[in-house]
């Protein structure tokens, strides 16, 4: 593996050490990774549990914002509830 590696626009270079480093960061956030017992994880796998991992809270974001909706339709429209849903379902 090279020593640095360019990006499409050749003007950023990234070193092998942050790679490494960045890799490592991965392996402590996403949950399937951190919860085994061996460090001996290849990175190809992290940035692969990384995307599944990114999927699934994509996932959830939407089923939380329909869950949202659907209670706003059940719901005054102008109580301090409602307005609370509205902002929730805006972020």
């Amino acid at each position: 593996m090279s020593s640095r590696r360019s990006t499409q626009s050749g003007t950023s270079r990234i070193t092998d050490d942050q790679i490494i480093e960045l890799v490592s960061k991965l392996r402590q956030l996403v949950p399937e990774i951190r919860n085994r017992r061996s460090d001996k994880v290849p990175a190809s796998k992290v940035l692969q549990e990384t995307c599944n991992y990114i999927r699934s809270l994509h996932r959830e974001v939407d089923d939380l914002s329909e869950r949202l909706s659907q209670l706003l339709a059940t719901i005054d429209a102008d109580s301090a509830e409602a307005s609370i849903i509205r902002s929730l379902i805006a972020q």
